[in-house]
């Protein structure tokens, strides 16, 4: 049933802390050791060249001048077998070695765990080399020295980290193109990723060793940044062609082969949007007064601030001065945006939002990141400039919306500084990242079909099969775009919706809509899993329906994801054309989704401002902002003609393969499609209710959730859920970079409720890898539902995965049930909580 506003969401309130319920321990599998014969064999000849040099040269410089040799201030990488515990802590023990970063890539054959150690100086060295030593001799190791025992028994591997490591393939490639055909005296931009020292002299005479290295190659600094919250460190430099592709040989002699160098990289390039088949503006909706006090911010491109559907509503704040340079006609992502979150797709005119946007143009000319800037950088200015010091310039932001992306950079299990940053701002000032998963514009076979002709006269399930199976296919060439893979902030994918006017729809004819009659994510619409395998894209909103056009055949046909056009896109403000101050143009993809969810994460703010005003006013930004999230996810779910189809031509197949069944579905979905409307008020036949708290160390809540009268003696399908989200304190560089681990426990009393877990979600072992938890149980069976009947959700904070955290961290919780069609369902649940009368919300 469709939403009522009058019909607000309800208010629950979390009991006293308690300690946290322990349950039964899991069984944690050590890994099988390697046979103490064959690390001998392997390893030793590296420790004994080791303690060879340092018994005939006790300074080590025969070590610093070998690039393959263990020796003081190289970075060293140790690979493991299966996941050693506590490793990080025994690391401590050794003096002056310092964990760069943790990582788990999956292999073949198991889990392999990446350890990247610094050694300082020679006391360090020596002390390696000693546990080595009495562990291969089968002596015990010294207390708390123990985890050495379990690497030693199943390093996989111990190497340098060299110039290999420092250009990886996916970026060699980028930049061999880059320089194809240029001059070799020509310079380029690189971004220069520097080993994070902990300690500021460490860190500045490594800074000073690339500035060397840059300089002697016959290039220059243009850009630094240190952000130590994130463990940053880089430069963006110009080098010349002929010492790009030096590094990208891997040659020890260029930049690749510089001891403080992590990465070299491209530099970043921001995915773009089209705003195509201009009209004039048609009539904006009714004007309404525009209050200043922005709680949404729109980092972007710069926007035509005057158009007549954007001049009241936007705040624009040029702190790195990029509006001047700006053309007007060019101005096409921030208009769009800004748009979009004001007004939704101008195809269906709704009320603009009340209050302003604040904008902070981050793309210059031509919707390109500034060329002397660090878009790291730029963005955590930005922030600062927003919400830091001592007169931020908009200090009720709570969400931010980040329609952009590095399509350089590709998620591949390692987290990008962009979405580190993200991470640690969302924590450190409450802030909700909203951000686009990305789009995928590249072409695809679809070998079903032979020809265009075979793939326009397909029945519509045919043709969505092929075209499904073709994107399932090359899945792992379709992953998320830097940084979407963050872990606080919401990620959003393209569902293939719009709005467009039937008469208008004949008009995108001259292309294929692959999804006719399927509700599901667009082709181009970037696919999950994000970090530590964890559920991504978030949530699915309207992109358009995008269609295919057919580039090319041979064994099959090759199609590209169209522009966005009259017949197939949302419309949007645009920059002035000929004869037209304000037009309006049709823009689709990940980024105009990502708009209208941040423009819904508003909404949902504005109802409750409007149910509860200064209840609800007076909660910290920190708290409205996780419950804003939690309500953003809870009303998703998998669309079941596309999730089935997706389980049926992917699987796998056969018994027990459920949870990658699962898995596979959540790539294309995460945790499914969105209405917005439903996520803003209740129904007659659906109660909505939120809840804020906080938890404090391994603590725990009880919210009790009323339950009606009118749920009980009827067989018909109903349901229950729950959604708990929190911002997460991150360790940067440590496997366990996700600092504080919460979820909900499963309610013992969902019997009489004759509910059970819903098939058609994540299952638990996917939604328990980020910071967002939410579980569906549903039924068709009559519940019995005595007078006064509760459910008890208990909320609890588990052990810190990466050590102990003081601080209690708030948390946002989303419940539901639902009745189709039971009209009193609302009206019962509100009596039994009876709530205060609306208040007069304040600006």
């Amino acid at each position: 049933m469709a939403s009522d506003p009058s019909k607000p969401i309800l208010r629950l309130h979390p009991s006293a802390a308690a300690p946290r319920q322990v349950g039964r321990q899991a069984n944690i599998q050590r890994p099988e050791p390697f046979a103490r014969q064959r690390q001998d064999q392997q390893f030793t000849p590296t420790f004994r060249r080791l303690a060879e040099v340092l018994q005939r040269d006790p300074t080590g410089l025969a070590l610093r001048a070998d690039p393959t040799a263990l020796a003081p201030e190289r970075l060293l990488v140790f690979e493991v077998k299966g996941d050693i515990a506590n490793f990080a802590s025994a690391i401590n023990r050794v003096p002056g070695l310092e964990l760069i970063d943790e990582e788990e890539l999956p292999s073949d054959e198991d889990k392999s765990p990446f350890a990247y150690l610094l050694v300082p100086d020679l006391v360090a060295l020596r002390q390696i080399l000693s546990l080595w030593r009495n562990w291969l001799t089968g002596q015990v190791l010294p207390a708390g020295y123990t985890p050495w025992r379990d690497v030693f028994a199943c390093l996989r591997d111990l190497r340098v980290w060299g110039p290999d490591d420092r250009v990886q393939p996916m970026d060699a490639q980028i930049l061999e193109e880059e320089i194809d055909g240029r001059e070799d005296r020509e310079l380029i931009p690189l971004e220069i990723e520097l080993i994070f020292r902990s300690a500021a002299n460490a860190g500045a005479v490594g800074e000073a060793t690339v500035r060397q290295a840059i300089a002697q190659a016959g290039g220059r600094v243009i850009h630094r940044a240190l952000i130590d919250d994130i463990a940053y460190h880089a430069l963006l430099a110009e080098m010349p062609v002929a010492s790009i592709r030096m590094a990208i040989d891997r040659d020890p002699g260029s930049l690749a082969g510089v001891e403080p160098i992590m990465h070299i990289r491209p530099q970043s390039v921001v995915t773009g949007i089209e705003a195509n088949d201009s009209l004039p503006p048609s009539a904006p909706v009714a004007e309404q007064p525009v209050s200043p006090a922005s709680i949404l911010a729109l980092l972007d491109g710069v926007p035509v601030a005057g158009h007549p559907l954007l001049r009241r509503h936007l705040n624009v704040e040029d702190h790195f001065g990029l509006e001047p340079d700006a053309l007007v006609s060019q101005r096409v992502h921030g208009s769009a945006m800004a748009s979009l979150i004001v007004h939704g797709d101008r195809n269906r005119p709704e009320p603009a939002l009340p209050r302003q946007i604040h904008c902070i143009p981050v793309m210059g000319n031509d919707d390109r990141f500034p060329a002397d800037r660090l878009i790291v950088d730029l963005i955590y200015q930005a922030v600062l400039q927003m919400r830091g010091g001592a007169q931020p310039s908009a200090p009720w932001v709570i969400f931010v919306n980040i329609s952009l992306g590095n399509t350089r950079r590709p998620f591949h299990g390692q987290l990008s500084p962009w979405a580190r940053l993200l991470d640690r701002l969302a924590y450190r000032f409450g802030i909700l990242f909203l951000v686009s998963a990305g789009n995928v514009t590249s072409s695809f076979p679809v070998p079903a079909f032979a020809t265009r002709v075979a793939f326009e006269d397909a029945a519509h399930g045919t043709r969505a099969e092929g075209v499904v199976n073709a994107i399932a296919s090359i899945v792992a060439d379709r992953r998320l775009l830097s940084p979407s893979e963050t872990v606080n902030g919401l990620t959003i994918g393209g569902r293939n919706l719009d709005w467009v006017p039937q008469a208008d729809r004949a008009l995108a004819r001259a292309n294929v809509n692959p999804f006719t009659q399927l509700d599901t994510a667009n082709p181009s619409s970037a696919l999950g899993p994000g970090f530590a395998d964890s559920v991504k894209p978030d949530i699915l909103m309207p992109a358009a329906r995008e269609h295919l056009r057919v580039v090319g055949s041979g064994g099959g046909i090759v199609v590209s994801p169209a522009g966005a056009a009259r017949g197939a896109g949302l419309k949007v403000a645009a920059p002035p054309r000929p004869g037209m101050e304000g037009a309006e143009a049709f823009t689709n993809g990940t980024s105009a989704a990502t708009a209208l969810a941040s423009r819904t994460a508003h909404r949902i703010h504005d109802a409750l401002e409007t149910a509860y005003g200064q209840e609800f006013l007076q909660l910290s930004g920190t708290h409205r902002a996780v419950l804003i999230k939690a309500l953003l996810v809870h009303p998703a779910r998998w669309p079941e003609e596309a999730s089935a189809l997706v389980k049926r031509l992917v699987g796998p197949f056969g018994q027990g393969q459920a949870s990658r069944q699962k898995d596979n579905i959540r790539r294309f979905f995460g945790y499914g499609l969105y209405d917005a409307d439903d996520a803003v008020a209740c129904a007659s036949d659906r109660a909505t209710f939120w809840c804020v708290g906080d938890l404090a160390r391994e603590r725990s809540v009880d919210v009790v959730v009323p339950i009606p009268a009118v749920m009980g003696g009827q067989a018909r399908p109903h349901s229950f859920g729950a959604t708990l989200a929190w911002f997460t304190p991150v360790l940067p560089g440590r496997k366990s970079y996700r600092g504080v681990k919460m979820k909900i426990l499963a309610p013992d009393d969902l019997t009489d409720l004759a509910v059970k877990g819903h098939g058609s979600q994540p299952d638990l072992n996917q939604t328990n890898r980020g910071t967002v938890f939410t579980r569906q149980w549903s039924g068709d069976r009559a519940a019995v539902v005595a007078e006064g009947m509760t459910i008890t959700l208990k909320i609890q904070r588990e052990p810190d995965p990466g050590g102990p955290i003081d601080e209690a961290v708030p948390f946002g919780l989303a419940v539901s049930l639902d009745m189709p069609g039971e009209l009193r369902l609302y009206d019962q649940v509100r009596a039994r909580l009876q709530p205060r009368p609306q208040q007069r919300a304040v600006p």
